[in-house]
C-alpha cells in the first residue's frame, strides 16, 4: 500500500500513539502505527475483526531489504510472514551466480537475517529448485500464499511461472522505477532507444513514496532453515576476496549510509564520474542490484538536488531491464545479427586470442588504464564506470574478441553483475545492441587516460608504475621493471578492427 503525504494528511493521526487511522470501510478499519522515524519506519496493520492466521511466504531474490518492500508489506497485511531465500543454481543454469556475486550475497543475507531477528522474525534459507522448495515450505507451513517482487531475467520468469502453477503467487512491483514494458511509444510499442525512453519515463515521475518497514508477525512454527555458512558462498583456498571487505560495507543499513554520503556529492557527479582518480561515482550499483536499496528510495533522496545526470543513470538501469524483458537472450545474442559475422578472434579456437584474453583478465595488457581497471575489478569486485568502457572497448576492438567473453568475465567478477546492465553495456560498446555506439568509435586508451586524469588511479592499481611522473604514466614509458610491453599496437589494432567492420558491411544483406 502506498501512502503519500496527501493520504496521510487526509487520515487522522493520534497524537499520543503516532497511529494513522484510515477512514473505515463498511466492514473494517485499518490502523497504521509508525515507529522509529530516525532509522527505518515501521507500521502495524490491524484489520478490525478479521482473522489473519494463514502464513504468508515472502520469496526474496534480488530485493534483500525491509523498507520499500511491497511484497513484505502485502504479506504483513494478511498474516504471519515467513521470509524465504532460495539459492536456485538449478533454474539459473549458465546464469548461476558468479564468485563475486556469491560473496556479496553471503554478507547481504547475513545482514538481513540479523535485521529480521531484531524484529522478532527470521530468514529461512533453502537450496534447490525454487518452485519445488517453495512448495515444500508451503506444505510445512500449511499455506499456499507466496508474495514476491517481479523479476524479469528469463530464469526468474520461468521460476515465477513454475511457482504460480503450484501455489498462489502474488507478484508486486518495486525493483524498478516503472515495471518493464509499461513505458511505451505513442504507437503502443516498447522502446529500444534510450533517449526517447528516458523522456517518456520522466513523464511518470516521481515514483510512489517509499513504503515503511512493516511489523512482522511470526508463524506458530517456523520451517527448518539451512545454515548460511553451509552454502560455502565465500571463497576459500585461496580466499581472493580479502580486498572486498576493505572496499565494501554490505546490507540495507550500509546502502542507506552510502546513499546519504553520496547525496552530499551528487551535484558534482556529472563531471567527477569520469575521473577515476577522484572517485566521484556513487558506488550504489551493488546495493541497487541486490535490492538493498530501491530505485524509488534513491530517486526521492536525490531528486531535490542537482542530480539530473545521476538520475539519468538510474533510468538507464530501467531501460536495460526493459531490453531484457523484450529480448530474453540479450545476454547471449547480439541484437544486430550482422555482428555475428564479424571476424572475431575466438579464444577457444585461437591460441593467440586465448593468450590475449588472459592478459586482459589479469591486467597485463601493457596499457596502464586498462590494466588498472582490470586489477581493480579482481581486487574489489567493481570497476570505475569510465574505465569499464575503456577496458570493454579494448577487448572488443583492440583485441577483436567477442563481447560475450567480456560479459561472462564480468558476470563472474562483478559484485554488481546484473544481466540487464551487463548485457546492455557490452552490446553498446560492441555496436551490436539495440541502442549502441558505432563500432567505428574506437577508444584510444592512452588518450582517454590522460584526458580523464587517471594518473593517481593507475598508481593505486598498477604499483609497478608508481614512480613514473604524470606525463609518462599513461603510456608507461619508459617501461618499468615487472610491467609488460603492450600486447598490441593501438594503430595496428584499430586498423584490424576497422577492416573487420568494413568486411561485414561489404557483405550482401
Amino acid at each position: 500500500m502506498h501512502r503519500g503525504p496527501a493520504q496521510a494528511e487526509a487520515s487522522g493521526r493520534n497524537a499520543q500513539t503516532g497511529c494513522l487511522r484510515r477512514p473505515p470501510t463498511e466492514d473494517r478499519a485499518d490502523f497504521f502505527c509508525f515507529l522509529d522515524p530516525v532509522n527505518f519506519v515501521s507500521f502495524r496493520v490491524n484489520f478490525g475483526g478479521l482473522a489473519m492466521s494463514a502464513a504468508q511466504i515472502v520469496w526474496l531474490r534480488r530485493d534483500l531489504r525491509l523498507a520499500d518492500q511491497a511484497a513484505l508489506v502485502a504479506a504483513a497485511e494478511r498474516g504471519p510472514v515467513i521470509p524465504v531465500y532460495v539459492l536456485d543454481d538449478i533454474g539459473a543454469g549458465a546464469r548461476k551466480l558468479g564468485g563475486a556475486s556469491r560473496w556479496w550475497l553471503h554478507h547481504s543475507l547475513s545482514w538481513l537475517a540479523q535485521a529480521l531477528e531484531a524484529r522478532g522474525s527470521r530468514l529461512v534459507l533453502r537450496r534447490g529448485n525454487a518452485a519445488q522448495v517453495l512448495a515444500e515450505i508451503a506444505q510445512e507451513a500449511g499455506t499456499r500464499s507466496v508474495h514476491a517482487l517481479h523479476h524479469y531475467e528469463p530464469w526468474w520468469r520461468a521460476a515465477e511461472t513454475a511457482v504460480a502453477a503450484r501455489l498462489d503467487l502474488t507478484l508486486h512491483d518495486g525493483n524498478y522505477l516503472t515495471p518493464p514494458g509499461t513505458v511505451k511509444t505513442g504507437g503502443g510499442t516498447q522502446y529500444r532507444i534510450f533517449t526517447p525512453y528516458y523522456r517518456r519515463l520522466l513523464d511518470t515521475m516521481p515514483p510512489p513514496a517509499p513504503l515503511p518497514v512493516p511489523v512482522l508477525d511470526s508463524p506458530a512454527q517456523w520451517p527448518v532453515s539451512d545454515i548460511l555458512a553451509d552454502w560455502s558462498l565465500l571463497p576459500a583456498n585461496p580466499d581472493w576476496s580479502t580486498g572486498f571487505a576493505r572496499f565494501w560495507q554490505v546490507g540495507e543499513n550500509a546502502a542507506h549510509a552510502r546513499l546519504t554520503e553520496f547525496a552530499d556529492d551528487v551535484a558534482a557527479y556529472d563531471r567527477a564520474r569520469n575521473l577515476p582518480s577522484v572517485g566521484g561515482t556513487s558506488r550504489l550499483s551493488p546495493h541497487l542490484h541486490w535490492g538493498e536499496l530501491s530505485p524509488g528510495q534513491v530517486w526521492h533522496a536525490l531528486a531535490r538536488g542537482q542530480s539530473e545526470s545521476f538520475l539519468r543513470e538510474i533510468v538507464w538501469r530501467d531501460f536495460a531491464q526493459n531490453l531484457i524483458a523484450q529480448f530474453p537472450d540479450y545476454g547471449d545474442r547480439g541484437y544486430r545479427r550482422e555482428y555475428e559475422m564479424l571476424a572475431w578472434r575466438y579464444p577457444a579456437q585461437d591460441r593467440a586470442a586465448a593468450k590475449d584474453l588472459a592478459a586482459w583478465q589479469r591486467g597485463r595488457t601493457g596499457y596502464p588504464i586498462v590494466d588498472a581497471g582490470m586489477r581493480q575489478l579482481w581486487a574489489t569486485g567493481w570497476m570505475h564506470n569510465r574505465v569499464r568502457m575503456i577496458a570493454a572497448s579494448f577487448l572488443v576492438k583492440h583485441l577483436l574478441i567477442d563481447w560475450r567473453e567480456g560479459e561472462r568475465w564480468f558476470w563472474d567478477t562483478l559484485v554488481d553483475a546484473d544481466l540487464g546492465n551487463n548485457a546492455t553495456n557490452w552490446q553498446w560498446i560492441s555496436g551490436s545492441g539495440a541502442d549502441a555506439s558505432l563500432f567505428t568509435r574506437i577508444m584510444a586508451p592512452l588518450t582517454q587516460s590522460a584526458k580523464f586524469d587517471a594518473a593517481a588511479y593507475i598508481r593505486e592499481w598498477v604499483p609497478e608504475l608508481a614512480g613514473l611522473p604524470d606525463a609518462a604514466i599513461h603510456e608507461a614509458v619508459p617501461l618499468s621493471p615487472g610491467y609488460p610491453a603492450r600486447i598490441v599496437s593501438h594503430v595496428a589494432a584499430r586498423e584490424r578492427a576497422l577492416a573487420a567492420y568494413r568486411a561485414i558491411k561489404a557483405k550482401p544483406a
